[in-house]
């Protein structure tokens, strides 16, 4: 099967920084899936890893954990699909990604792909749509009021994939009024085309503008990215025993900046029940059916924005100097081998 993949980390201006490759193609067993891959999204996790991991004992390494595609064939303990299926998932970090023909991925963190999305739409939504989740209303319980707090959730980086979803699911599933960080003129009209009540620059102060719209404290804050540099704004601005939660690798975080406040502090990583096999590890499954079922009665859309192809070394470089410019909208998604 065709693959992409490395050996050495590095920055993606390296010639070998991603290789086109040949592998035998994988056999199922357990509780695996053997996906025929359709499409993929490039994710932050994707840059961070190249840059960083090497790949084991002189082997490859194979990035992307988000895809969409269809069964192959299924591992003997498998019981919620069989080939034909067409399928969504974010995969796990401790094995190879999808950036492959064909890949392997236990069923029990797998989704059935939204009917009305194409495979590329797929493809954008599903890790973004469980950290999203995962944070909303596993970790933050947005759903769950905080005394005396605006109602109100703030987004820090409100235009990038996560952000993109999460705006999506507050406005479906809760009352909240969301509030999103955005700087650019085209990432303002994104997250308000998303359904973001209010934007504000996450260049300026944010205690002033939340007063200029007439805003109290809110009750949530959730960070997609540059917490380090925000951390105190956010303690200045989130309400007395609000939540606070982040998903980005800051180097530091005075933590002792929330203690006045009682304000708890939540980490996510989607990447948890897959990697320590926990016992709701097929949570994942079925909040990826939910989200599918939502956008197949056009609740929530893809947070897609960029089509690139085919899926090989020359594209995926392309993709991942997108992300690392810092200056994406959206999701990036390749498809076709």
């Amino acid at each position: 099967m065709k693959a992409v993949a490395y050996q050495i980390p590095g920055t993606i201006d390296r010639e070998d920084s991603l290789q086109d490759i040949t592998l035998d193609t994988p056999v199922p067993t357990g509780h695996d899936l053997l996906v025929e891959v359709r499409a993929v999204s490039v994710n932050p996790v994707d840059t961070k890893v190249r840059s960083k991991a090497a790949a084991e004992d002189g082997g490859w390494k194979i990035l992307g954990w988000d895809a969409a595609g269809i069964v192959s064939a299924v591992g003997d303990q498998v019981t919620g699909f069989k080939p034909g299926d067409e399928v969504w998932y974010a995969g796990s970090i401790l094995r190879q990604g999808t950036n492959s023909e064909f890949h392997l991925v236990d069923e029990r963190i797998v989704g059935r792909k939204p009917t009305s999305a194409s495979f590329a739409e797929a493809a954008a939504l599903p890790l973004t749509s469980l950290t999203a989740w995962e944070m909303l209303f596993d970790r933050l319980r947005v759903t769950a009021p905080v005394p005396g707090a605006d109602n109100a959730v703030l987004i820090i980086g409100g235009a990038g994939g996560v952000g993109s979803i999460a705006i999506q699911l507050l406005r479906e599933k809760t009352d909240l009024t969301v509030i999103a960080t955005a700087s650019r003129p085209e990432t303002v009209a994104w997250v308000k085309e998303l359904g973001a009540h209010h934007v504000i620059d996450h260049h300026k102060p944010f205690g002033e503008q939340l007063k200029a719209l007439g805003l109290g404290a809110p009750a949530f804050v959730f960070s997609t990215n540059a917490t380090q540099y925000h951390a105190e704004q956010i303690a200045d601005v989130i309400a007395p025993q609000g939540r606070f939660g982040l998903i980005d690798d800051p180097e530091s975080v005075a933590i002792g900046l929330f203690k006045s406040k009682s304000v708890s502090i939540h980490w996510e990583l989607m990447y948890t029940r897959s990697i320590f096999q926990t016992p709701d590890m097929d949570e994942q499954g079925k909040i990826l059916n939910e989200v599918s079922g939502l956008i197949d009665a056009k609740k929530i859309r893809t947070t897609l924005t960029d089509v690139m192809g085919p899926i090989n070394a020359a594209t995926l470089r392309k993709a991942h100097g997108l992300i690392e410019s810092n200056t994406a909208r959206g999701k990036i998604v390749l498809e076709g081998f």
